[in-house]
């Protein structure tokens, strides 16, 4: 019996680890406009200026954004295996697209001991239009990045 509980324990460890890192997506709007309300533009591939400079990046992007857009820019490589990965859409906010359109990355959070809930979506290939969240797919913010045009 005291096998079969230390088993349970395990298992149920397991679970919540796996669930705290693909957990469920909640698709609830919150803040700003859902992107898939806003219209989709034409926008020229990356052109990044140097980290440092925040000119023709919108205020609200976090500057960690920048490494991750400088990442995108190179290709990598990344800091977590997920990155560059399928984004599914499952919450239905970004404009629909065929599998597979969708690419999504880390936005480093500081003090975080995981992937934190920050992410830049990319559409594309090469990618054309960019979406940030932080708060883990429950709502996006369109954004051209510096030296784009829409």
């Amino acid at each position: 019996m005291r096998r079969n509980a230390w088993l349970i324990i395990g298992l149920l460890l397991v679970g919540l680890w796996a669930w705290s890192q693909y957990g469920p997506q909640v698709a609830v709007p919150a803040g700003d406009t859902p992107a898939a309300s806003r219209t989709s533009g034409d926008h020229a591939p990356l052109a990044l200026p140097p980290q440092s400079a925040r000119t023709g990046y919108p205020a609200w992007l976090p500057a960690e954004a920048l490494d991750t857009l400088a990442l995108i820019e190179r290709g990598g490589p990344y800091p977590h295996r997920q990155d560059g990965g399928t984004f599914q859409n499952r919450e239905r906010l970004l404009p629909s697209q065929p599998r597979g359109y969708y690419r999504e990355y880390t936005v480093r959070t500081p003090g975080s001991r995981d992937r934190g809930a920050r992410r830049i979506v990319s559409g594309g290939n090469p990618p054309s239009e960019f979406f940030y969240t932080d708060d883990h797919y429950r709502s996006f913010r369109r954004f051209t990045p510096a030296g784009s045009r829409r």
